[in-house]
């Protein structure tokens, strides 16, 4: 589900690949059908893809299903699976790459504003972090520093084993928060350079200063003082996040595959 602004609705393309409009366009055609979590993402796919209504799936996502189905004790394995203490709470940090700071096509830089030091000596004793970053961005953490606190999983197959894992979310302009919210777990958006992404780089489809299911943090102190009031995070975005919920997860009902499978297999 999309917050940013994707492909025939960006203004300007800043990125490495000066042909994405064009490669976008001509490798989408290849497509049969195109699955929609919600009407908000089936009129987007309309128009930043042009994409043609009739052939789009309005039927929430198949891969989504796990984060309705799924139990305390299939959460419990995948910490184990995971090396991930099952005693302590998961936070999950999650951002996007940059669209001006890249290596190459495909090929995205990502500097680290996150200070784990930080959140190590405040939050330590109850929590660890685990850090997924987007697959385009190719930089490597070097977390040896934060062992047994700070967990890298950037080309773990599943990030719905890291969402079912985790207890609360961090991430910016990221669409996980939108498959995140199915788990009715606090998010929050550390939005460090949230002028310069929505003004120069992207923009976005919702108000990020209405629309969203927590609150926008602008630094670490911010963050860590979130998370140690998590509950009043949490009572103080209820209506919101029922409100997103409501608009953008509400066919996330465990039951897509089965609604997928009957359209187009049978």
């Amino acid at each position: 589900t999309p917050l940013k602004k994707l492909v025939f609705d960006m203004d300007n393309v800043t990125s490495a690949n000066k042909n994405y409009k064009k490669d976008f366009y001509e490798q989408s055609r290849n497509w049969d059908y195109l699955i929609a979590a919600n009407k908000y993402s089936e009129d987007i796919f309309n128009s930043a893809f042009m994409y043609p209504r009739e052939d789009i799936l309005t039927y929430g996502y198949p891969r989504n299903d796990i984060l309705t189905n799924h139990t305390e004790e299939y959460k419990n394995s995948l910490k184990k699976k995971l090396g991930i203490p099952v005693h302590k709470k998961v936070i999950l940090y999650a951002p996007t790459w940059r669209d001006d700071q890249f290596h190459g096509p495909g090929q995205y830089k990502f500097l680290m504003q996150l200070d784990l030091q930080r959140l190590r000596e405040e939050l330590g004793d109850e929590y660890v972090v685990a850090l997924r970053m987007n697959y385009f961005i190719s930089d490597n953490l070097d977390l040896s520093e934060f062992k047994n606190f700070a967990f890298d999983f950037p080309r773990y197959n599943d990030i719905n084993d890291l969402y079912i894992s985790s207890d609360i979310l961090i991430t910016d302009y990221s669409s996980v928060f939108f498959d995140f919210a199915n788990l009715r777990k606090p998010i929050l958006f550390y939005t460090y350079d949230l002028e310069k992404y929505k003004d120069v780089l992207r923009g976005f489809y919702i108000d990020m200063n209405k629309d969203l299911p927590g609150p926008l943090l602008f630094d670490s102190e911010q963050v860590i003082d979130s998370i140690k009031n998590i509950e009043t995070v949490e009572n103080d975005y209820q209506d919101k996040y029922d409100e997103f919920y409501n608009k953008y997860c509400s066919l996330d009902d465990g039951k897509a595959t089965e609604r997928v499978v009957k359209e187009v297999f049978k």
